[in-house]
């Protein structure tokens, strides 16, 4: 049986009477209607009609289905406030929705791409201001940067996720409601620092106040943390108090913990503009170049050394998120008008299993890692040099993903679930293609790449036995990446987290047992497992026809239909019969908010 749901506007539709049978009266109009899981499925995820009513365009050819016309009289012409779910084209020159949103998804992933490789450049920068300092010095803070990044990417990662999804979802039902109150011939302009369409006053959300909030109490805990628990961390890491960068190390955790609170803050607040389809406002504030002053004039003019350097970053991230806070502030509402609208809930719970999900990924990198340094100096030296590439070579993908999660959040929330199969297979196709070109990229260039980071033939040779394994996963590197951020469009938190603990188990259980046998190959033959599982595992939950994916296994078709009189008897209600079809029955009736819901079943089209 197929179950069909419409929806059509109240503002044209007319009741004379409520207690007695009179005409029920519809402008003709057209429908597009796709499978409403509410009639397929008694559980509910992510469930509404893919439904818009519309005057009828010239371009759309001549199929109709007719009510039988019992009475037609005094029938206004009445054109039909769109449905923000599926936009019909008005004429032949207009362009598809589709090609839209796969233009708006280029448009976002190249800034994305920007601001995800501003903090790499960073610290690049910062490393090469303290290399001039002497080995001790490099030394002592490549392990605080480590310690500090291990803590951020723990509780930040799964905030900033949450963030764009939830603050997408809240700007979509904002437009939605504002759009239908709104004339329809206002302005439109969409994304990257540009008005939203009938959003272009100071927007109330509750998705941003509550990640604020979160945001400024996690950085806050991290920063008495870093600061209080610095030698603790030093001595898990394995520098003893001995040790000649512990004291430096020391300092320099101590200083960068201050700036905890505003690193969580401009994580939050990347999340927040990503949701609203902006890119590149980050880009602009955290690329302020203040550091690149501030690096010299404290570390040799007021020869500060490596404590100018935890300075000199910690004011340029305040900078930076101090920027972001007052363009935010330009757009939304910082604070709610009451503590009882905020999402704490939600946040929580959704950002528990990112927690879990960034463990297990922590656990799998650094179980690696640890099983590369057992082989010796060149083993690890050669290992480091490979997982640099590796992970900056996904920053390519990851931002096609981030912007995917963007629309894809946006567009479910309004219900506009073909758009969604249309973005879907679109960022998995260029995700494809990506890995592909990378990997023969690596390929034909990685043994000469790595005389970037070093001169030694030693560590070059085993650099050159691992080009392989580098270049052969990157498909599986893309597809991963861009699975998790489809998973976190659909608020498929639970899922992307209990995966995560499976796969980084199995690959936790090859690296234990492979190395010793296969030497450094069998590291990096797990790291290759644990990618190819995690993309096997995003690829299984799309394919899932009882899942939040379930549209991509429907049709959404779009057919026009014409109305004419239909009977309405008391409550609302009518029953009926439409010519054109072969035993329909419906049954509409009105919501609260004034829709009128049309349930067809058992559907045959006739020739």
């Amino acid at each position: 049986m197929e179950a069909i749901h419409f929806t059509s506007s109240s503002c044209v539709s007319r009741y004379h009477g409520f207690n007695r049978r009179r005409p029920f009266e519809f402008k003709r109009n057209h429908i597009c209607y796709g499978y409403d899981p509410h009639f397929l499925r008694k559980a509910q995820s992510l469930s509404s009609p893919l439904v818009t009513l519309r005057s009828k365009p010239s371009s759309l050819p001549p199929n109709h289905f007719t009510f039988q016309h019992q009475q037609h009289h005094d029938v206004e012409d009445h054109q039909l406030h769109p449905n923000p779910s599926v936009q019909l084209p008005l004429d032949q020159h207009e362009k598809p929705e589709e090609v839209d949103a796969k233009r708006e998804l280029l448009s976002l992933s190249l800034p994305a791409l920007a601001g995800q490789a501003i903090d790499p450049m960073a610290q690049l920068m910062e490393t090469a201001f303290i290399g001039r300092l002497g080995t001790v010095e490099l030394a002592s803070a490549g392990v605080s940067v480590s310690i500090f990044n291990i803590i951020s990417k723990l509780f930040n990662i799964p905030l900033l996720s949450v963030a764009t999804s939830f603050v997408a979802e809240d700007m979509a039902k904002t437009a939605s409601t504002q759009r239908s109150d709104s004339d329809p011939g206002d302005p439109e302009n969409t994304g990257n620092g540009k008005p939203f369409k009938t959003v272009p006053q100071r927007k109330q959300l509750s998705s941003v106040s509550t990640a604020l909030l979160l945001a400024l109490g996690l950085g806050i805990f991290e920063a008495f943390a870093l600061y209080l628990g610095s030698g603790t961390f030093l001595h898990l890491i394995g520098v003893p108090t001995q040790n000649p960068t512990y004291a430096p190390a020391r300092q320099f955790l101590s200083l960068r913990a201050v700036g905890a609170p505003a690193v969580v803050l401009s994580l939050a607040l990347q999340g927040i503009f990503r949701g609203f389809k902006d890119t590149k406002t980050p880009v602009i504030c955290i690329g302020n170049f203040s550091a690149v002053f501030l690096f010299p004039l404290l570390m040799y003019y007021f020869r500060l050394g490596v404590a100018g350097a935890a300075l000199s970053t910690v004011i340029s991230q305040y900078i930076g998120t101090m920027l972001m806070i007052w363009c935010l502030n330009e757009r939304a509402e910082l604070l709610p008008p009451k503590m009882g609208d905020l999402q704490f809930a939600s946040y929580i719970k959704s950002g528990g299993f990112l927690l879990g999900r960034t463990l297990a990924v922590l656990s799998t990198i650094t179980l690696g890692t640890s099983m590369a340094a057992r082989h010796g100096p060149v083993a690890m030296a050669a290992h480091q040099i490979c997982m640099q590439v590796w992970l900056a070579v996904s920053l390519l993908t990851d931002a096609l993903a981030a912007s995917g999660q963007a629309l894809i959040a946006s567009s479910v929330s309004r219900r506009e679930y073909k758009v969604v199969k249309e973005i879907t297979s679109f960022v998995l196709r260029i995700g494809l293609v990506m890995g592909i070109c990378l990997t023969a990229i690596l390929g034909a260039s990685f043994g000469s790449l790595a005389t970037v980071f070093t001169q030694d033939s030693e560590v070059l040779q085993v650099v050159r036995s691992l080009v392989l394994f580098v270049s052969f996963s990157q498909p599986f590197n893309a597809l991963a990446y861009i699975f998790d951020g489809l998973h976190y469009g659909v608020s498929d938190f639970r899922y992307a987290a209990l995966s995560m603990m499976f796969v980084g188990a199995v690959s936790c259980a090859f690296l234990v047992f492979a190395p010793p046998l296969l030497g450094l190959q069998g590291v990096w033959l797990g790291l290759v497992l644990f990618m190819a599982l995690r993309a096997a595992a995003g690829a299984l939950r799309c394919l899932s026809k009882n899942g939040p994916w379930w549209f991509l296994h429907r049709d959404l078709q779009i057919v026009e239909a014409s109305f004419g009189t239909v009977e309405v008897g008391r409550g609302g209600r009518k029953r009926g019969e439409i010519s054109g079809l072969v035993g329909v029955k419906y049954e509409e009736k009105k919501d609260k908010g004034g829709l009128m819901s049309l349930k067809l079943e058992d559907m045959d089209e006739t020739q």
